[in-house]
C-alpha cells in the first residue's frame, strides 16, 4: 500500500485528552537533564515542587498521538521513517500541572522521487481543557524514506534556517546521563530504540541512543539557561532539524548566536565533535 497525499492531508485525527500533574513535569525535566546537580538552584525549580516550573520544550510530550506512522491507513513505510525536524510555538507559558487536549493534522506531503522519500509535515495545537485557550502548537517534519515516488506534488522543501559564518556569541555545555533515555521514555516515548542494545545495534548503532526529543529538550534547556535567566515566560519559539544521533552519557554543546529577540543556534556532541542538531531557531524576550 503506498501514500496517498489525499487521504493524508484529509486524514481524521482522533482528539486526545492528557490530565498531567507535578510528578509528570518533574520527570519530564529530569528526563532531559535537570537536577544532574541537585545543588543548582537555578534548576531546581523545575524538578521539585516547591514553586514548580515546566520547561517548554514539555510541549512536545503533550496530548502526542503517538506512533500514528505506523497505522495501516497511513500506507507509510513505518520502519524507514525519521523525525527530521521539530517546532514549538508557545503561547503562554505551560502550567506545571493541568489537563489539555488537542487534534493532530497533516499539512503537507511533499514527494521528492523515487528513493529520495517523502517529507510529511504536520501539527497539532495543544489547548488549556479549563479555558479553551491555545498554550502550544507544534510542527513537526517526519521523513517516509521508503516512500518517495509515490506520485504526489514535488512541493518546495523548506529553506533550513541560516546558522551565521562567524563564532558563537555564547556556547553551553550541558552533560546528559548514561541512564538518560531510560528516564525520558517514561514520559512516553517507549521505542526500544532508546533502551534495548539489541534492537539499537540491529539498527546500526553501538548502543541505544537518545530520543531525538530529548537533544531537543536538552537545547531548549540551554536557551532558557542562557538567554532567559531560567524564566519559562521569556521563551515563545524554537524550531531544529536532527542531523545525528546522541548517545547517552554525551555532552552536548549548544552554540548560540544572537541577533535581538531572534537566535539562530545549533547543537553538536562534545564528545565526537559532530553536529547533531542544525538550523536552530528561537525566539525569546
Amino acid at each position: 500500500m503506498a501514500i496517498s497525499y489525499d487521504k493524508l492531508v484529509n486524514r481524521k485525527f482522533e482528539r486526545i485528552d492528557q490530565k498531567y500533574t507535578e510528578k509528570d513535569s518533574i520527570l519530564y525535566a529530569l528526563g532531559v537533564g535537570l537536577g544532574i546537580d541537585p545543588l543548582d538552584r537555578d534548576c531546581l525549580p523545575f524538578v521539585y515542587e516547591d514553586g514548580l516550573k515546566a520547561l517548554p520544550s514539555m510541549a512536545v510530550v503533550m496530548a502526542y498521538p503517538g506512533f500514528w506512522a505506523k497505522e495501516p491507513d497511513t500506507g507509510i513505510d513505518w520502519v524507514k521513517v525519521l523525525h527530521a525536524g521539530q517546532e514549538v510555538v508557545m503561547h503562554k507559558p505551560l502550567p506545571a500541572s493541568g489537563q489539555v487536549y488537542a487534534t493532530t493534522r497533516v499539512t503537507d506531503v511533499i514527494d521528492k522521487g523515487e528513493g529520495k522519500g517523502a517529507l510529511i509535515f504536520s501539527e497539532r495545537t495543544v489547548m488549556d481543557a479549563a479555558t479553551d485557550e491555545p498554550l502550544c502548537t507544534l510542527l513537526m517534519t517526519t521523513i517516509a524514506r521508503g516512500d518517495g515516488g509515490f506520485g504526489g506534488p514535488a512541493g518546495q522543501t523548506p529553506k533550513p534556517n541560516p546558522i551565521p559564518d562567524r563564532e558563537p556569541d555564547t556556547v553551553c555545555d550541558l552533560p546528559t546521563l548514561p541512564q538518560q533515555a531510560l528516564i525520558y521514555r517514561l514520559s512516553g516515548d517507549y521505542n526500544p530504540l532508546h533502551a534495548d542494545p539489541d534492537v539499537a545495534k540491529n539498527a546500526g548503532f553501538e548502543a541505544p541512543i537518545l530520543h531525538g526529543l530529548c537533544t531537543f529538550g536538552v537545547a531548549c534547556h540551554a536557551l532558557v539557561k542562557t538567554l532567559c535567566d531560567y524564566d519559562p515566560a521569556r521563551f515563545h519559539r524554537m524550531s531544529v532539524r536532527f542531523s545525528a544521533p546522541v548517545y547517552p552519557g554525551e555532552t552536548i554543546r549548544t552554540e548560540i548566536w544572537r541577533e535581538g529577540n531572534s537566535v539562530a543556534f545549533r547543537c553538536r556532541s562534545v564528545e565526537r565533535d559532530l553536529v547533531v542538531i542544525n538550523n536552530g531557531y528561537a525566539e525569546v524576550s
